[in-house]
């Protein structure tokens, strides 16, 4: 048994105001795109991702603001979740409609806007893309700075721990070159050169710009100061961490297919932390395609527990599930996915699935029933059937096509107690498996 180790939550900051407070000033810095993404979405807005010319012009004759700042103001309203693009069709996205209610709308909109700070602030042009990633990734020790000096800090300061992290980063991406006539040979290229102290501050006044676009702090002449949404924003992202360093079963270095194994036996409440801790650590997109990786699989159990996680992943994986819609097997799990994202309740989202998918989706989660759970739950997932019927099952079970259809035929037979019913699901099983009608 491994002794799990666990570290204490960090303390929000000292001075910290309260979520109603943050959620005010939230408001106040996404004011503008707020009104971009209702003109948006009320049906005057562009069918696609790109304004164009004549919609850029109409929109800021109508907000009364400047063009520059209705482009701006539709790249953040996306960025921040306040509106989707749902093919032609833009649509207000749950942080919208709920925006002048929920103050927890608010927080995650703008949090979504602070995370996408480089999107927002175009990186200078003529610079290398891994000297731009390198110092993205080196920027949440400059902002770990900000938030520990809980005041002014000078931009030298920041300058030269951007430089070492930086330099540490791009040590541990070069490979040590080989030696003269060592295997590889002369030929190896040597590793690129250290980014230059010039270079390094122009990457920062970007950084720093960046940050102060989207509200995270201020800049005065020679030093930074975190905004108090910052400040409450690398709180929340040390608490995050903090979480994933406690993951409850352990699992939280796992891969997505041992993870959500481990999570099988546990009930909702605890699953779903589970899933929260192993997701903290990881960047939401490398965490989202590597569930989705694991539902293409041949594992039922996994598809079901995969989405399972994706609910708690909710609006950042949204594009990812919406663009599996059309592959067979995850059809049907994506469907009521995205219906209880888009607000319909858990037990009236089967309503979405037609009456073959609903099948499948039975044949598959009957699957999973028997490669991991027990018989007697098994003959009791019959009653989930939108049949209503065990004929009327065996009848549209024969012709849904899913792979596993024989085996869960076989499963039920000789797991259900009722003998005419069991003869039922084995003839059923020999027609399947021999492409034929035989009574």
């Amino acid at each position: 048994m491994t002794t799990r180790r666990t570290r204490p939550a960090p303390r929000p900051p000292e001075g910290t105001p309260p979520r109603t407070e943050l959620a005010r000033q939230a408001r106040e810095v996404l004011a503008a795109d707020v009104r971009v993404a209702h003109w948006a979405a009320d049906g005057s807005g562009p069918g696609t991702a790109s304004l164009a010319a004549a919609e850029l012009a109409r929109a800021a004759t109508e907000l009364g603001l400047t063009p520059d700042r209705v482009l701006a103001g539709w790249d953040r309203a996306r960025l921040a979740g306040l509106v989707e693009l749902h093919g032609d069709t833009v649509r207000p996205g749950w942080r919208l409609r709920a925006w002048d209610r929920d103050d927890s709308a608010v927080l995650r909109g703008w949090v979504a806007l602070f995370d996408a700070w480089s999107l927002v602030h175009a990186s200078p042009e003529g610079i290398e893309a891994t000297a731009v990633a390198e110092a993205i990734e080196a920027v949440p020790q400059v902002l770990s700075l900000l938030q520990l000096s809980a005041g002014p800090v000078p931009v030298p300061v920041l300058l030269d721990l951007l430089g070492q992290r930086v330099a540490e980063l791009h040590e541990e991406r070069c490979e040590v070159p080989y030696a003269p006539g060592a295997v590889g040979g002369p030929a190896d290229p040597a590793p690129p050169a250290a980014p230059s102290d010039e270079l390094n501050a122009l990457l920062l006044d970007w950084a720093l710009e960046g940050l102060a676009a989207v509200g995270a702090l201020t800049l005065e002449p020679g030093h930074a100061t975190l905004t108090p949404l910052g400040n409450w924003a690398v709180w929340v992202k040390l608490e995050q961490i903090c979480v994933a360093a406690q993951s409850p079963a352990g699992n939280i270095e796992q891969p997505a297919a041992d993870m959500l194994l481990g999570c099988a036996s546990l009930t909702p409440g605890p699953a779903r932390a589970e899933y929260r801790a192993w997701l903290a650590a990881r960047t939401v997109g490398s965490a989202v395609a590597e569930l989705l990786g694991v539902a293409r699989g041949e594992d039922a159990l996994l598809r079901g527990l995969a989405f399972e996680a994706l609910r708690v992943v909710g609006a950042p994986a949204e594009p990812e599930v919406r663009a599996v819609v059309t592959h067979p097997s995850l059809r049907p799990y994506a469907l009521l996915w995205l219906a209880e994202y888009e607000g319909a309740d858990p037990d009236d989202a089967q309503e979405v699935l037609s009456r073959e998918e609903a099948t499948w989706l039975w044949v598959d989660t009957a699957a999973a029933v028997a490669d991991h759970g027990e018989t007697g739950l098994l003959v009791r997932h019959l009653d989930t059937a939108v049949q209503g019927t065990v004929p009327a099952l065996l009848e549209e079970v024969r012709a849904v096509g899913h792979p596993r259809t024989v085996q869960v035929l076989v499963a039920l037979a000789a797991a259900h107690p009722d003998p005419a019913l069991a003869k039922a699901m084995r003839r059923a099983a020999f027609q399947v498996h021999t492409g034929g009608s035989r009574a």
